[in-house]
This record gives C-alpha cells, sequence and structure tokens, in this order.
C-alpha cells in the first residue's frame, strides 16, 4: 500500500473525528435527529486494514471495475423498457444498470437529468431522474446490485446537484438557488446550512457525492459555461463559500466534490465540445483559480474533478485530465490532495479524441482516481485490465487510485438514508440565504422600489418564474395588473439586448447581471437565480417589505456593486 493511500486513510480519520464534534452531524458518528442514520466512528488504522483487506480479494477486473463510475440508461435498477435496454446494449453489452454493476464490478454511477438552460446539456444523454420516489427507488436498486459484487462495499452514486442552472433533480426537492447567489449573499453561515438541508436530501434520495460546488473563480469576461455556478470574481469570498459548501454537504451526510481543477472559469470556450485554453500565469493561477481548491482542500473536500483545460502555464497543449503536471506536481505534490480525483465527463469532446480503453488508462496514469461517463462502459474497463496485464498500467497505481475510492466508501458510503419524508421540507433553512442575496444595481436603497399596480413581465421561457413571482408579490400586498401599471421585467440565462424592455421600470436579472449595464430602467435588480425562493426575496425587496443586502459577486459595467452600502 502506498504512503499517499495510507495519508489519506490518516486523513480520513481526522475528517470523520471532526465530524463528531459537530453536533449537526450526528449521521457520521450516532444518530441524527432528522435523517436516522448511523455511521460508528472509525479508527484510520481499522480503515486502512479494512481496505488492504478488501482489495487483497480483488481481481484486476474487480479493481478495473471501481474506478468506473458511468451512466446508464433507465429510471429502474431492472426493469426498462425496449428502447432503453438497447441504450444499455449499445454502451455497455447489457440491459439494465443492475446488469452493468454486476458485468463491471462498478465502483459508482452517476444520475442524469437536465432542462433546456443547462450549459452542460452537451454531453448528457439520458434523463434517468424525475421524482425523490422513483430516484430513491432506482438507487436502491443500484446499491442491492453493488451488494452482490465480491468486494461487499456501497455504490458511489454521483449527482451533478449544484442548482440553478444545473439542476439533476428538482421536482419535489428543496430548490437551492445558484453559486452565484450564495456569492451575492456573502454569508457562509448561511451557505453552509444551506448546503446542508440539500446534503441531507441528497442523502434521502440516495445520492452520496455530488459533483458540486463549483470552485472556478469566474474572470473579466465571464465564462459562459460556468457563469452563475460560479460564487463570483473574488478568490478569497468565493473560496470561503466553497468551504461552507464542502461542510454543508459533509454534515448532510454527501461528499461535495470541488471543480474544475486548476480553475474553468477565466476560458472562454466550452469543455463539453472543445479543449478551453486557460492563459493565466502561473503567478495569476496562484492568486485567482487555485486559491478557491486550496481552501477546499484545507477543508477537507473528499474529491477534486479534473477539468478538459489547456493549462499554457503548467503543461500546454495538455488536457489537464491526462497530466502529469497538473494532477500529480501541482495537486498532489504541491497543494497536498490526497482524497480522490475524478474526471470530468469522459465523453466531452477533449477526451473523445482518444479510444475510451486508452483514454481511461492515461487518465489513471495521469493522477485520476475515478473515471467518469466513460463513453463505452466494455471498452474502458477492458483497457485497464489490458493495460495491467501488459504493464503499461502498473498495478500499485490501480491498487493506490481503488484504495482512495474505498475510504471514501468507507467514509461517506455505509450511513443509512434519511427518511424520504424530508426531502422538500428545508425551504426555511434556505429561505433566508436567497433573500439575502437579492442586489440593487440601480434605484433607492431602503423604500418600495415599485408602488401603485404592478404588471410582471418577462422574456421567453421565463414563466415559471414570472407567475411565482406575481404570487409573492400579491401576498405581500401588492396588486398586480395585466395591463398597465408599472412594469416589472425579468430576464435569465442566455438572454441578450433584445430581451430587454424599454417600458420596464425595473429590470431584474436572474443570471449573471451583466446585461444589466444596457438596460435603461430607472431600477436594476439582480437575483442571480429564478428559483421559486429568489423570487419570494425579490417581492419582499419591490414592496420594501425587506431591504436588499446582496452586493454583486462579479463586476457591471458602468453600475456599482449595490446602491445599498
Amino acid at each position: 500500500m502506498t504512503s499517499s493511500t495510507q495519508k489519506w486513510f490518516r486523513r480520513l480519520g481526522t475528517v470523520v473525528s471532526s465530524l463528531c464534534t459537530v453536533a449537526v452531524v450526528a449521521s457520521a458518528c450516532g444518530t441524527a435527529p432528522d435523517n436516522g442514520g448511523t455511521l460508528p466512528m472509525q479508527d484510520p488504522a481499522d480503515v486502512s486494514a479494512k481496505v488492504a483487506g478488501i482489495i487483497k480479494k480483488m481481481s484486476d477486473a474487480d479493481l478495473a471495475g471501481q474506478v468506473l463510475m458511468p451512466f446508464a440508461y433507465g429510471r429502474s435498477a431492472t426493469d426498462v423498457s425496449a428502447g432503453t435496454a438497447a441504450g444499455n446494449k449499445a454502451l455497455a453489452g447489457v440491459d439494465t444498470p443492475a446488469q452493468m454493476i454486476e458485468k463491471y464490478r462498478l465502483g459508482g454511477m452517476i444520475l442524469i437529468g437536465f432542462g433546456g438552460n443547462d450549459p452542460t446539456a452537451a454531453n448528457q444523454p439520458v434523463n434517468n431522474v424525475e421524482s425523490p420516489e422513483q430516484v430513491r427507488a432506482l438507487t436502491g436498486g443500484l446499491q442491492s446490485a453493488a451488494a452482490r459484487l465480491p468486494a461487499d462495499v456501497p455504490l458511489l452514486i454521483g449527482m451533478d446537484q449544484e442548482f440553478g442552472v444545473v439542476t439533476r433533480l428538482s421536482t419535489g426537492m428543496t430548490t437551492l438557488p445558484s453559486a452565484m447567489t450564495f456569492g451575492a449573499a456573502g454569508d457562509p453561515r448561511l451557505t453552509e446550512v444551506a448546503w446542508r438541508a440539500a446534503g441531507l436530501e441528497l442523502a434521502a434520495v440516495g445520492v452520496n457525492v455530488n459533483f458540486a460546488p463549483v470552485a472556478d473563480v469566474l474572470g473579466p469576461a465571464g465564462s459562459s459555461v460556468i457563469g452563475s455556478r460560479s460564487y463570483g470574481s473574488d478568490p478569497k469570498a468565493a473560496g470561503e463559500q466553497v468551504v461552507a459548501a464542502v461542510k454543508g454537504m459533509r454534515a448532510g451526510g454527501v461528499a461535495a466534490t470541488l471543480k474544475h481543477f486548476p480553475g474553468h472559469g477565466h476560458t472562454a470556450a466550452d469543455s463539453h465540445t472543445e479543449l478551453p485554453v486557460v492563459n493565466q500565469t502561473r503567478q495569476l493561477l496562484d492568486s485567482d483559480d487555485l486559491a478557491t481548491f486550496k481552501a477546499g482542500i484545507d477543508a477537507d473536500a473528499p474529491l477534486i474533478m479534473s477539468g478538459h483545460l489547456d493549462v499554457q502555464a503548467i503543461d500546454p497543449g495538455v488536457a489537464a485530465t491526462f497530466s502529469k503536471k497538473v494532477l500529480i506536481d501541482l495537486l498532489r505534490k504541491e497543494m497536498g490532495f490526497q482524497g480522490v480525483v475524478v474526471t470530468d465527463g469522459m465523453n466531452m469532446a477533449p477526451a473523445m479524441k482518444v479510444p475510451p480503453g486508452e483514454a481511461a488508462v492515461q487518465a489513471l496514469l495521469a493522477g485520476n482516481d475515478l473515471i467518469l461517463m466513460p463513453p463505452h462502459v466494455g471498452k474502458a474497463h477492458q483497457g485497464i485490465v489490458d493495460a495491467v496485464t501488459a504493464g503499461t498500467l502498473p498495478r500499485a497505481r490501480l491498487v493506490e487510485a481503488v484504495g482512495r475510492i474505498l475510504s471514501l466508501k468507507l467514509g461517506f458510503g455505509q450511513a443509512a438514508a434519511p427518511a424520504l419524508s424530508t426531502v422538500g421540507t428545508h425551504q426555511q433553512e434556505v429561505a433566508p440565504l436567497a433573500a439575502a442575496a437579492v442586489t440593487v444595481l440601480r434605484g433607492a436603497c431602503g423604500k418600495p422600489l415599485v408602488t401603485g399596480p404592478v404588471r410582471v413581465t418577462a422574456s421567453a421561457g421565463r414563466d415559471k418564474a414570472r407567475n411565482r413571482l406575481i404570487e409573492a408579490l400579491k401576498r405581500n400586498g401588492a396588486t398586480v395588473v395585466e395591463t398597465g401599471g408599472s412594469v416589472v421585467h425579468l430576464v435569465g440565462y442566455g438572454d441578450a439586448a433584445d430581451d430587454l424592455s424599454a417600458a420596464a421600470a425595473v429590470t431584474v436579472h436572474m443570471d449573471v447581471p451583466t446585461l444589466l449595464a444596457k438596460s435603461t430602467s430607472k431600477v436594476l435588480v439582480a437575483t442571480y437565480s429564478s428559483s421559486d425562493l429568489s423570487m419570494d426575496g425579490l417581492a419582499a425587496v419591490l414592496t420594501g417589505k425587506a431591504k436588499p443586502t446582496g452586493r454583486s459577486p462579479i463586476e457591471v459595467t458602468g453600475l456599482p456593486r449595490t446602491t445599498c452600502a
């Protein structure tokens, strides 16, 4: 067993021990009042011994399966339609997700769901989440399949539940606003409470790994694929938010993932379709992009996702996913990260330039431990096995990766799931955060922003947010009309100048608010999110029932960060 793996076991013991000192994290060491989960404290030496014992019994094929986390077609682990079975046959040569786990001895599986505004939709070929009840049944079936494997360890079940524009499961859940909303609120205490609530609900549906928070610091150009997924442009403030998110999810029983290392926020291209170039100097990388990851590592973040990024200052021309200089020299040796490194989706364009088996091997050799969304499960699995047999992938490297994954499972994968009835019950914990983020960038502070009859309009596709705002305005005593009145106009993700309204007295941006620089409205407001709770907070500010305490976490040309000092 390698020294780095042993160090990770010791670090895991420190994490679990520290969790047990926090009352709200009883799920890590006792019985939590609202989730019923239990996970006994474990001595690092015991964890190390358990992992070593498990690995000793594993064949090369078992080890290869543990480092794979593919997607699968189907909203059930075992009951699939003919079309779903055909999708799984093309992906992995099996009919059902359960069969995929059993055939390839998989260590994990990712669940997918996406909406129309999702910038990650390009590599999401399946939508297998529908409701909390369905997801709980699906994850239960997946874990039952994993229980039949020789390893006898739980499955890592992941999801990109970032919230905001990347929200995999929204129906029935307490929906958090976007990361930029947290940045605007600027209160890590509220962030930690909100993410604990999200962690509890994810754990309740059977998800134990969340591919969030986004630790990317947003550069001046404002990467459109990252956008409001980022906490903002200030590395220190964003780092505080990242730490709070990691702690909150851990308290809820879910392992958080920092992404996209070493930083996607200063890029122009979209890594789903091409290889973005990071042109930051090494000095700027240290002060900007890497600062949030350093903060997350210090907070014992259990996973970091490598990005499909060409980092010119470190390894020009090589995607970070396949770069030892980025993942081993920088992340492991220089920054001291000992947790699990997971690739970004291997079905994204930069990774698809290499055949699935070869890509999986190259990713492992570069320092990744977990291969996410291989485009063909069978070829990825066989490629790893063949490389170990041929000696091109040292078995010790594979054992090291599996050791980290197993230690993660022992830390986060064995607690009993909270009751499903906890899902959708945490609005009160999240509402203060959404309300605190509302920002006035133009207009008076401390009084109602609209008086008399109000008419709410919106750019195309914003009906849900518009309807929620209308309801909230009425609850706050406003008179809402269909014609006439003072116009409050909503714009959001992907909108342009043509989507603004010249008639609007108030223009509200529900995503990255840079478009407000082009608005002529007398009052400009940012919520950074179109969530229900964000619209509730907006209504309270518009009617003067609440003070807008938010501060824009990014610069908007010609406008202050807030008019409320």
